[in-house]
Formats: structure tokens, C-alpha cells, sequence
């Protein structure tokens, strides 16, 4: 299967019939709910412990039908299991596709064989690895080189390696163990390493240096930085080699699998923990990759983490497509961005600790689905990938919900919330009018929720303003809703570790279908190397190298210069 040429979507009957509805289209919320007294209940489905509902999408039943044919046409359910089983569907590079294999329990039959190569086994070994040295760490038998416990932890990664840890910490705070933080340093402005290194004692830092190869250059840049700092507030920079050495092995330890490397970085290799060339950045937080995360929740949370991924991952495994909810939600995108001109995606956690997800979710959506040629190298045939964005709710509201509400562009959005807050707090004072004393905050909180995509889908009429007592046609104008605004609302009883990892496999699986659907290779990521290249080419000529910089285009060397004229240099 990953040799042939991908189905050109367009090509099929369902698209075909897709594009007749889409002319001409005009949406209509109000009417179809008023018409249907049962569309709520048919469009909410359920994937584990998520309550989805797809009911305010711009969506019926002639349209659903079309696009699961679409999905079934395109091979969406057969593909899925091509990467279940280990095929090469990362055809660009040769490779396996299999975060799922990450999450799959200890002990599953049949066990998966992927080029001769026991995974589950694998997985498993690193995973106990992991847990362990977490293990020392939270119980304080490791320690750092003056014999005190550890207490904060620095993970220091890029893209995949920091996006992904920083997302999952921030989210599962309630779960730290109390008297450790983590902190994440990824950017190669040296502001951000310093920040985070400012106010922190060496004698409890542990530093968790996360590269596949143990060759980016952000990471190694500051994990060289971290290693400087070290020494320095040790009071080691005169010391000797094996001092120095002795307390690097004590305070770093790697993510790697480039394990000569990590030796010579001063890294004990027993303290490098592995990942494989199946997984990509975007996809690895369930893999070593979340070692941070593992020390500060510990093994039995991290292991529910790890359940709610395999959770969704089964429900896509073993249900119908027109009750598969990552596939239908994938559909829905490709009904919105190839049919009715949507370019941009909002995700709005009405959760706090969900702060980070949009940005998680910006990798891992765009990075997989920017792309402008198919798996097998030829030119896409539609549009590809959306522009993830968001910010929680209720700090959204105040800033850019205009334009989703009364704005000319169409922009689908998922709400998302649980019924249960980490942290409940009520009023006791209130304000006497909206706010009454006593008032449950979280329920506030997700009146807003409730009401925004309400708004969103029913708008309000010019009769509506009207009949408020507004008589002036130029305010009535602006105070009208349009309506028919697409949203999705995704409902989890609280945001458990499980939940988190069922949110994150529900947004894998969704891109997924888009991927498939569009017939791209949403597994590699050529697209970030260019830049790379050209920085190393450059680097010379922005230290001062006249020969480099004469080697530049003429804007780039007129900005060189300009910086360097800036930096008085």
C-alpha cells in the first residue's frame, strides 16, 4: 500500500458531490435545529472519556455522507491499520509510523514485530528505565554532587522536545509532587536559558538535555550553556577535569540515543534514555521524551497518561467510521478548509491548565499537514493543512473573539472543558447583581463556554436587537450575530492524566484523516531543514566574516550589516 499513489480525493464520487453542495451553500443552524429535534443527540459521540459534540458544525446528514465517503474512498481505515502494523508509511524516509506503540499496555497480544524488531519490548525497557531513575529522583536518592536532593528539573529541548513536555506539565500541575519543579529552556535566545536559570540553586538542579542525535543546534548550544552555568555557580571553573566531569555526570542527564555523544558531552550513558527513528518530535511527549513530566507526576499517573492515548487509539482501531470521532472531526476540517475557503482553526481550552495545547497543537498539526506534494512526490491536488491558533477561554473573549463572531473569515473552532475543576473556588462576596455571594466560579466559567457556542452557532437577528428597544438601523446593524458560525465542544469529566492523553491522541488521529485524505506523508517534516541549512551558512558572516557576508543576497547583507553596525561592531 505505501508504494502506490495516493486516491486523488478529488477524483472520487464523494468529493464530486461535496463540491455540488459547497456551490452555492448557505448554512442554516437556527432552521436545522428547529426542523430536527433529535440533531444534538445524533451529532455527540463519545471516544473514551470525551463527550464530543459536532452538532454546531456546518454539517447534515447529505454532507456526513459524503465525506465518509470520501474517507472510505481515500482508504482512511486501511492506512490506519498499515500504521498500526509497522508499515513504512513515512515514505519520504523510509520509516515506520508508531507513537501508538508508545502507549500500548505491557503484556499485549499478539506482541508487535516491526522489521524483525520486538517494539513492544523495547518500549517497555526504555519505559522501566525511565521510571526508575524518576523513581530516585522523587524518593531523593539521587542527588546532586553536594549529596542534596534534586528539586527543580530543566528540560532542555526544542519543537517535539520541549512543546510536547512543557504542554503536559502545565496541564497536570495538580499531579507534581510537591516539592519538585520542572522548568523547560528551548529557545536559542540566550534570555530564555538565563531566566530560567537565574534564581536556581546548582547543588538541586538536575538538567534533562532531550536530542534525538544529540546534535541540534539550539539544544546543545544551551545545553552547553547549562553545563558553563553549572561550573560556574559550583565554583568549578578552575577545577580539574574531574571534578568538572563528576558533577556533570550528577546534575545532566540525556534523552538520546547518540549515546558516544552524550559520553563526550560528560553524560553517564546508563543516564541516557532512547527513542526510535519511528516516532517523530511532534509525537514523542509518551516516549522518553517526557522523562521531565515522569519525575514530576510520577510512574502510576504517567502509566494513566499513557492509557488515555491507548484508550482513543482503540476506539479509532475498532469503530465505524460514522462513529469514529477523530475521523469524523478530521472530516469536518476538510469540509470547512477545502469547501468552504476556511483557512485558520481555533482551539479554546476553557481549562487554565490547558494553557500550552494551542501551541502543542500549532507542531503538531502544522508541522504534519503543511505540505505541497503527495507521498509519492507528486503535486497535492487541494488545499492542505489549516493555521492552528487559540488562547483559554475566558481571556479569549476579551481579545480576539470579535473577528470569529462578526469577522468575514470563517473560522471553525473547538471548545474545550471538563465538568470538574482541579482547583474549585466560589465568591463568597459576589456582586450582588451578575455575581451572586457564594458563587461557584467554575460554573461561571462554563456559562461562558456554554453561551459562546451558542452564540456562535445561533447568532442574533436585526428583529432580536430590535425588539431590546434599539431603534437606530446603524447600531442595530452592528449589534447583529450572523450566526451559523462552526464549533465543535469536546467535554471530559475532569483533566486527568488520562484525559490529557486522550486529547492529545484525539488531535493525532485527526490530523491523521486530514493527512490521509489529502494523500500527504504527515509524518515527515522537510520543511524545517532549509532554514537550518542557511543559519550554519550564514552564522560566519553574522560574526563578522567579510568573506560570508560578501556571499549573501543583497537584503540579507544589508540587514547583516545593519546588525552589526547595531551592535557597534
Amino acid at each position: 500500500m505505501t508504494e502506490s499513489a495516493p486516491v486523488d480525493p478529488t477524483s472520487t464520487d464523494g468529493w464530486k458531490k461535496l463540491a455540488g453542495i459547497a456551490d452555492g451553500f448557505t448554512p442554516d443552524l437556527r432552521g436545522w435545529f428547529d426542523s430536527d429535534p433529535g440533531r444534538a443527540e445524533r451529532y455527540t459521540f463519545q471516544a473514551a472519556d470525551l463527550t464530543v459534540d459536532l452538532s454546531k458544525g456546518l454539517v447534515d446528514d447529505e454532507i456526513l455522507g459524503a465525506l465518509l465517503q470520501v474517507a472510505k474512498d481515500t482508504g482512511v481505515a486501511e492506512r490506519f491499520e498499515a500504521m498500526l502494523a509497522g508499515e513504512h508509511i513515512n515514505v519520504t524516509e523510509d520509516r515506520a509510523v508508531l507513537h501508538t506503540a508508545l502507549r500500548r499496555p505491557k503484556g499485549i497480544e499478539p506482541a508487535l514485530v516491526v522489521d524483525g524488531q520486538d517494539v513492544d519490548a523495547d518500549v517497555h525497557a526504555t519505559l522501566d528505565k525511565v521510571y526508575a531513575f524518576a523513581e530516585q529522583v522523587r524518593d531523593g536518592s539521587w542527588t546532586g554532587v553536594t549529596g542534596k536532593r534534586i528539586e527543580t528539573v530543566v528540560n532542555i529541548g526544542i519543537g517535539g522536545s520541549d512543546l510536547g513536555p512543557v504542554m503536559v506539565y502545565e496541564a497536570l500541575k495538580p499531579y507534581v509532587q510537591e516539592g519538585l519543579e520542572a522548568r523547560f529552556v528551548s529557545n536559542i535566545d540566550p534570555a530564555d536559558i538565563y531566566e530560567k536559570t537565574a534564581d536556581l540553586d546548582p547543588e538541586t538542579t538536575l538538567f534533562i538535555v532531550a536530542s534525538k542525535t544529540f546534535g541540534t543546534l539550539e539544544t546543545l548550544t544551551n545545553a552547553r550553556l547549562a553545563r558553563q552555568w553549572l561550573w560556574e555557580r559550583l565554583g568549578l571553573t578552575d577545577a580539574s577535569d574531574d571534578e568538572k566531569s563528576n558533577a556533570v555526570a550528577k546534575h545532566f542527564v540525556a534523552v538520546s540515543t547518540a549515546l558516544d555523544k552524550v559520553a563526550a558531552f560528560g553524560i553517564d550513558p546508563e543516564n541516557a534514555f532512547g527513542f526510535w527513528d519511528w516516532v517523530g518530535g511532534r509525537y514523542s511527549v509518551d516516549s522518553a521524551i517526557g522523562t521531565s513530566v515522569v519525575i514530576a507526576i510520577g510512574k502510576e499517573n504517567w502509566q494513566q497518561f499513557l492509557a488515555g492515548f491507548h484508550a482513543v487509539d482503540e476506539h479509532v482501531r475498532t469503530t465505524p467510521l460514522e462513529q469514529n470521532v477523530p475521523v469524523l472531526m478530521g472530516l469536518l476540517n476538510v469540509w470547512y478548509t477545502n469547501f468552504l475557503g476556511a483557512q485558520s482553526h481555533a482551539v479554546l481550552p476553557y481549562t487554565q491548565y490547558l494553557h500550552r495545547f494551542a501551541a502543542y497543537l500549532q507542531q503538531l498539526t502544522m508541522e504534519s499537514n503543511g505540505k505541497r506534494v503527495r507521498w509519492d512526490g507528486s503535486p497535492v491536488t487541494t488545499d492542505t493543512g489549516e493555521v492552528f491558533w487559540g488562547e483559554p477561554g475566558t481571556n479569549g473573549q476579551h481579545a480576539f473573539y470579535q473577528l470569529i463572531h462578526q469577522g468575514t473569515r470563517l473560522i471553525p473552532a473547538d471548545f474545550i472543558t471538563v465538568a470538574k475543576p482541579a482547583r474549585p473556588l466560589k465568591d463568597e462576596s459576589g456582586d450582588g447583581k451578575a455575581v451572586q455571594p457564594g458563587q461557584d466560579v467554575h460554573a461561571l466559567f462554563l456559562a461562558n463556554f456554554f453561551a459562546q457556542t451558542k452564540a456562535l452557532a445561533f447568532g442574533k437577528t436585526a428583529d432580536e436587537v430590535r425588539a431590546e428597544g434599539t431603534t437606530d438601523e446603524g447600531i442595530v446593524a452592528a449589534r447583529t450575530f450572523t450566526g451559523n458560525k462552526p464549533s465543535t465542544s469536546i467535554l471530559a469529566p475532569e483533566l486527568t492524566p488520562s484525559v490529557l492523553g486522550q486529547l492529545i491522541a484525539l488531535y493525532e488521529h485527526i490530523v491523521f484523516t486530514e493527512g490521509t485524505i489529502w494523500g500527504i506523508d504527515s509524518f515527515d517534516q522537510w520543511g524545517v531543514e532549509l532554514g537550518k541549512q542557511l543559519a550554519l551558512q550564514i552564522a560566519p558572516a553574522v560574526d563578522g566574516d567579510q568573506d560570508a557576508l560578501a556571499s549573501q543576497d543583497s537584503s540579507t547583507k544589508a540587514l547583516i550589516a545593519k546588525y552589526l553596525e547595531l551592535r557597534g561592531e
